[in-house]
């Protein structure tokens, strides 16, 4: 593995600890401010484990990005959105082309 990529993924490593650390921020929220959550990332992952022909589900992926079942961390974790927040997030979806 090169260097960039070890600090790459020690990024990513740092990436997930930090999300897992702050539990509170909402995933809507992300998507509100970044245009990206959880479930962005565990896409993500499960579109690079594919192209490198990996065999791994999306069950998987999630639990690789969450740090346990999605279900379990919606659960615990994941109140339902609110009326603000839902309309952010459809202001936000009309600004993306």
């Amino acid at each position: 593995m090169t260097t960039s990529t070890e600090l790459e993924a020690a990024t990513f490593r740092r990436l997930l600890k930090h999300l897992d650390d702050n539990k509170d921020v909402q995933n809507i929220d992300l998507m509100i401010l970044a245009g990206f959550c959880r479930n962005c990332l565990s896409k993500w992952y499960l579109a690079e484990a594919e192209e490198r022909g990996m065999d791994i589900t999306h069950d998987q992926a999630r639990e690789t990005i969450y740090g346990m079942p999605y279900s379990q961390w919606k659960e615990n974790h994941q109140p339902p959105a609110t009326e603000e927040q839902l309309e952010a997030f459809a202001k936000r979806q009309q600004k993306q082309p």
